[in-house]
């Protein structure tokens, strides 16, 4: 069942100038961002204010979760330029908090680990002090793949978990509740010294309890960092909106996150995995955004 949009999901558009001068770099460079194909109703507010999410090994998925709107079909050819590229584009940005994410790439023989781990070196071969986030795909729970990544050194490692248990075959059919968890559980295992972070989509069918439930495992498997939203259907081959919820609602999934113990959560209809993702920054790592700030980065 799909509902009208309530008041609280309206959004005011900026001025597109700066808009187009951040489409003219990804396209300038042959870089897709997750903004665009993904369909984030943020992309307006985001690419205004020069930040963007790189999503790198193309923009052909080789999944089909139910929820997602970036096509599938095959793999692409890898472009070994496209680490140099978003390192360079993330520099012209000024970017302090660079978040990159790809499609999944099953055909892959690592999955697309190993060119998340060049995005990462060029990125801090351009500039050290970047704080850097990825959100990966789950690589078939692959130790080897994971290891790659975490072997890089992000500073922050994202892996949605994206719903709860019982819904996971509708919305995720080719990924596994408790894959998601052992993955956010093993990074921790790799190198504690890295910070991990999920997300959540409500309005799918999902129960409170439910929701509850999931923001408690995520906890247990050591996660430090949630993201809660609204799942908004990106066209009608998608799965329906079950629910929209009220916005004093997400206020209590952040309460209750914060009692469970996460170092952040971000609540909201409009909250997405990496939208505005460096607040979790100047909670966690203000010293490295200060050591920028001195160094005129």
């Amino acid at each position: 069942m799909n509902q009208r949009l309530p008041d609280w999901l309206t959004i005011r558009l900026p001025k597109p100038d700066t808009i187009k001068v951040v489409e003219s770099m990804m396209r300038e460079k042959n870089l897709h961002t997750v903004c665009e194909s993904a369909r984030c109703p943020n992309l307006p507010e985001c690419w205004s204010k020069k930040t963007a999410t790189f999503m790198i090994l193309g923009d052909t998925c080789t999944r089909s979760c139910g929820f997602c709107a970036i096509k599938v079909g095959r793999g692409e050819n890898i472009d070994p330029h496209e680490p140099a590229n978003v390192a360079q584009v993330s520099t012209d940005l000024g970017l302090k908090h660079v978040v990159v994410t790809s499609v999944a790439r099953d055909d892959l023989k690592d999955e697309g680990a190993g060119q998340f781990a060049r995005t990462i070196e060029a990125i801090r071969k351009a500039n050290p002090l970047t704080i850097i986030e990825v959100l990966t795909p789950d690589f078939k729970g692959k130790r080897e793949c994971i290891e790659i990544v975490c072997n890089a050194r992000p500073d922050i490692y994202n892996h949605n978990i994206e719903t709860i248990e019982r819904l996971h075959t509708i919305v995720r059919p080719q990924a596994r509740y408790s894959r998601t968890l052992e993955l956010l559980r093993l990074v921790k295992e790799l190198d504690p010294t890295i910070h991990t972070k999920s997300g959540i989509m409500l309005g799918l069918g999902e129960t409170k309890d439910e929701v509850i439930k999931t923001l408690k495992d995520l906890r247990e498997y050591g996660v430090e960092a949630v993201t809660i939203g609204q799942y908004l259907r990106p066209t009608m081959k998608h799965l329906p909106v079950t629910e929209y919820i009220h916005p004093d609602v997400f206020k209590e999934y952040e309460a209750i996150g914060e009692e469970l113990g996460f170092a952040f959560v971000a609540s909201g209809p409009f909250i997405r995995s990496s939208y505005n993702a460096i607040e979790f920054s100047k909670k966690v790592m203000a010293e490295r955004l200060a050591e920028m700030e001195t160094a005129g980065v």
